[in-house]
Parts: structure tokens; C-alpha cells; sequence
């Protein structure tokens, strides 16, 4: 099945939705920035799917050629920019392919891998999820005249925080050896930039720091898992 097949007259793109008849595979592990493309996409009249890991992904595709691709670099089973490389050189190609990532370096690694465009998170603004899209696709692709866009920020459901800090909060219950202590603080690292939580993003960049030094992160790893049950705590009581 092909997602970019659509009927002209109902699925032309309006400055309101500028990314309608599009299809969107996100392959995005946490749930508080997959709410966040959640909303956007349906902001923007395009439809979206979901993927978690790599291999979600992958699955996705032997079923459904979506539109566009954006790829998180952090995932669980490996890195997305193993993905971002195959579908580069895949045939058909997918129309556009976006990388997302908030660390430092990124961009440069992401578009040497094959991606059309990089979206730097938290990615909040929905002028410039939509333009990230729109500057790489045809013509008649894009929405005739100019656009009204929402200025306020996106603002996903706290839900979907909480379900972050209880899986990362299990995640540190186990073995937290090197590589994945390494996916853990990158996670928090990103949803906590997201959400603007400044305390445990400093507690996750300590730990981070931690072990790129080679220091001892046992009181580090139990200074975050302290406040992960507290936000967890916070989220039981509203």
C-alpha cells in the first residue's frame, strides 16, 4: 500500500492544513514528544503513525510507504541513523526524510547519513514542523498562499510524561551498564528539555557528565531514579 496515493479534491493542502493527504511515520520512542508530532500533524491535516524502535519501524515499511520520515537518532535498538542511511538509498525513496535530535553534533551526523532535513528538539513550534516538511516536498505539494500559524507552543497531555518517567523509571531498576545507561540519559535528556523541566534535566546532564568522565554514577543514577519517582508521585495525585 502506497500513503502518498491521494484524491486531488479532498486532499489538497489549504494554508490551514498545509500537510493534508500527507501520511507521517514517526519513529519516536517517547511518548511525550510523540504526543507533541501527535498534535501537530493533526494541526496540519496530516495523518500519522507510530513507531518506537527500529524494528516497529521497519515493520511499518513492508506494509505502508509513507510521505515523509522523521526519524528520532536515539532509540532503543540502535541508532536511527542506521534507519536514516537505508531509506536514503532505498527505491522508491521516501519523499521526505527528517532526522530529530536535541544533542550537540547531531545535524551534521544526520544529514552525512542521507536525511533531506534535521529537526532540532523539543521541537514546539508547529510553523516550524510544517516548514521542515514543506521545504523538501513538489510544489503541488504545497499550500497555495500564506499560511496563519498558532504561535503558542504545543503543549502534549502530562500523561504521556508520566508514562516517560515510569518506563525510565523501570529501565533503571535493572542493569544500567554503559550503553544503557547512555540511551536512558539521552531519553530524559530530551523529554526533560521538552517539557522544560530544568531539575531533572541538570541531574540527568550530571550523571551524564559522570560517566563520560568515568566517575562513579551510583549516586547520580539514584538521584534521578529519586526524581523520577516523584514526578510519577505528582502525576498519581492530580
Amino acid at each position: 500500500m502506497d500513503d502518498k496515493t491521494y484524491l486531488p479534491r479532498d486532499h489538497v493542502p489549504t494554508p490551514s492544513r498545509p500537510l493534508l493527504g500527507m501520511t507521517i511515520l514517526v519513529v519516536e520512542d517517547s511518548r511525550y514528544a510523540s504526543e507533541a508530532m501527535r498534535l501537530m500533524c493533526v494541526r496540519s491535516g496530516a495523518r500519522i503513525r507510530r513507531a518506537d524502535c527500529l524494528g516497529s519501524a521497519r515493520r511499518h515499511l513492508q506494509v505502508y510507504r509513507p510521505t515523509v520520515m522523521i526519524v528520532d537518532l536515539g532509540l532503543p535498538d540502535g541508532s536511527g541513523l542506521d534507519l536514516i542511511r537505508d531509506l536514503s538509498r532505498a527505491v522508491p525513496r521516501v519523499d521526505v526524510l527528517l532526522a530529530a535530535s536535541g544533542d550537540d553534533g547531531a545535524e551534521e551526523a544526520a544529514f552525512e547519513a542521507g536525511a533531506d532535513g534535521f529537526l532540532a528538539k523539543p521541537v514546539t513550534k508547529l510553523a516550524a514542523f510544517q516548514n521542515a516538511i514543506l521545504a523538501h516536498v513538489a510544489p503541488d505539494r504545497r499550500p497555495a498562499g500564506p499560511r496563519l500559524v498558532d504561535p503558542d507552543d504545543i503543549q502534549p497531555d502530562a500523561m504521556a510524561y508520566h508514562d516517560d518517567m515510569v518506563a525510565m523509571a523501570e529501565a533503571l531498576e535493572g542493569p544500567a551498564d554503559g550503553p544503557v545507561l547512555r540511551y536512558i540519559t539521552q531519553f530524559l535528556s530530551g523529554v526533560a528539555r521538552s517539557a522544560r523541566d530544568t531539575v531533572l534535566l541538570d541531574a540527568v546532564d550530571a550523571l551524564r557528565a559522570d560517566q563520560r568522565a568515568g566517575c562513579d554514577v551510583a549516586p547520580g543514577i539514584a538521584q534521578v531514579s529519586g526524581l523520577l519517582r516523584d514526578r510519577m508521585v505528582q502525576r498519581a495525585r492530580i
